[in-house]
């Protein structure tokens, strides 16, 4: 059977620094250190962006690259835990759990909604709307309109 959103939020990994990156990696671009986070950590970053802000993934990386002494952090595997701990969250609010990680404040570069967080782009879009942002539709991407000015950074 498969694992649930939850199951893999908490995981029992630990976040950790690559050093030998191969060079067929364009993510990395040059970058001799690369963190590898967990769902938990990319989680906890994003259960702290407050109401009437939000946060990107560049930013989102920016932060654990710092705080892990990398240069950067793994572009893939952000998204991707940034993904289970969105789905985690409604598996939670299925189940009744109250506090939950506010995963539609966290969007793809130039205030992008994600198309695979829950509900797609349309279930991001929703939740923003509820809380005041303006999204627009431009060709086929929804985007937080003057998303710039309501970038929270981690501290």
């Amino acid at each position: 059977m498969a694992k649930t959103a939850i199951e893999k939020l908490n995981a029992a990994k630990q976040p950790y620094v690559k050093t030998d990156i191969p060079s067929t990696y364009t993510a990395a671009r040059g970058a001799k250190s690369m963190l590898i986070s967990t769902p938990l950590e990319i989680d906890r970053v994003m259960k702290r962006v407050p109401k009437g802000k939000l946060i990107t993934f560049n930013e989102l990386r920016a932060h654990l690259a710092e705080k892990h002494h990398a240069e950067i952090t793994c572009p893939l595997t952000t998204g991707i835990f940034a993904n289970i701990a969105a789905h985690a969250a409604e598996e939670m609010r299925a189940r009744g759990d109250k506090i939950l990680t506010p995963w539609w404040r966290t969007l793809k570069p130039g205030g992008v909604l994600n198309e695979r967080f829950p509900g797609g782009a349309e279930g991001q879009r929703a939740h923003l709307v509820a809380e005041g942002f303006a999204v627009t539709k431009v060709r086929s991407r929804f985007i937080v309109e003057s998303f710039d000015k309501h970038i929270w950074k981690p501290k």
